[in-house]
């Protein structure tokens, strides 16, 4: 999971440098279709990086728009690469693989959650808790694969070349006992554990705020090494999630989550709140059962 440069994002660079090329010979998708004798569509989305491009198709598409020698060769190579397969696999029936993929090469990831911990911060008995309340159709063996999952990713946070990850949980994810009392302290105090971690920033966003510009649904801004590698944005949803890769769509979530940090109480703050939670939960006020007035 170290490597930066994941199958995903071989993918999609090579996609965008194979768009590059065409437009630059000034000849159409459809064009390049009709000599490829395949549809207009799967051209579009070796493109857009959805489709992993065979060295072959690369060479061929390449050699349309008249590129040839080491250019080429470098192309096909990265095609080549890009089939390769990731740590994640092995487990694409239980996860989006291709959110794995952009998370393991990001250089730095900001979150806003609004219901649950982040998997890159969860302990195994909050995260097996969980999935087990959201998905009551799981298997004792899926739910446990799925935590085998997320565990495994969260080698990104302490590698040699760790992800910069700045996290801001709506109060609601540290006020709910997902998994009973200890369950959830044991989370709590995972929180401020990873907190520590320089690398690590954690915002609490209180309900004292009201309305806030989160208020939409949770999502995850991903920002790659290379300047050739623009921002993908995730949107999470029940059917698992939208990617956005639009200039206009960046930077309207980037101004989201800049006015939800800065609405968030500050990381000192947040992670003394949560210490204290771990103390002195705010379920405990309020035992289950009992009524609201």
């Amino acid at each position: 999971m170290s490597e930066r440069r994941s199958p995903t994002i071989r993918r999609r660079r090579l996609g965008a440098e194979l768009r590059r090329q065409r437009e630059a010979a000034g000849i159409t998708i459809e064009a390049v279709a009709e000599q490829l004798e395949c549809s207009a569509s799967k051209i579009s989305r070796i493109e857009t990086g959805h489709t992993t491009a065979t060295p072959r198709d690369v060479r061929d598409m390449l050699r349309i728009y008249g590129v040839v020698g080491a250019e080429s060769d470098e192309l096909v190579q990265i095609a080549r690469e890009a089939r390769q397969k990731g740590w994640w696999h092995p487990y694409s029936t239980v996860l989006v693989g291709a959110y794995v993929g952009l998370e393991a090469a990001a250089s730095s990831i900001r979150a806003y959650e609004q219901q649950v911990v982040p998997g890159l911060l969860e302990t195994e008995e909050y995260a097996s808790a969980m999935i087990r309340a959201a998905r009551p159709d799981f298997t004792a063996e899926q739910v446990a694969q799925r935590v085998r999952v997320r565990l495994g990713r969260q080698s990104l946070l302490t590698q040699d070349d760790p992800v910069d990850l700045w996290v801001v949980l709506d109060e609601a994810v540290v006020s709910r006992p997902v998994g009973g009392d200890e369950v959830m302290r044991g989370q709590l105090k995972r929180l401020v554990e990873v907190a520590e971690l320089p690398n690590v920033t954690l915002q609490i966003l209180p309900f004292e705020v009201g309305a806030h510009a989160g208020m939409d649904g949770t999502f995850t801004i991903l920002s790659f090494p290379e300047p050739g590698d623009p921002d993908v944005v995730y949107a999470e949803n029940a059917t698992g999630g939208l990617f956005l890769e639009k200039s206009d769509e960046l930077q309207k979530y980037s101004f989201i989550f800049d006015h939800i940090r800065a609405a968030a109480i500050r990381p000192e703050e947040s992670i003394a709140h949560i210490a204290k939670l771990a103390e002195e939960p705010l379920w405990k006020w309020r035992p289950r059962g009992s009524p609201w007035t």
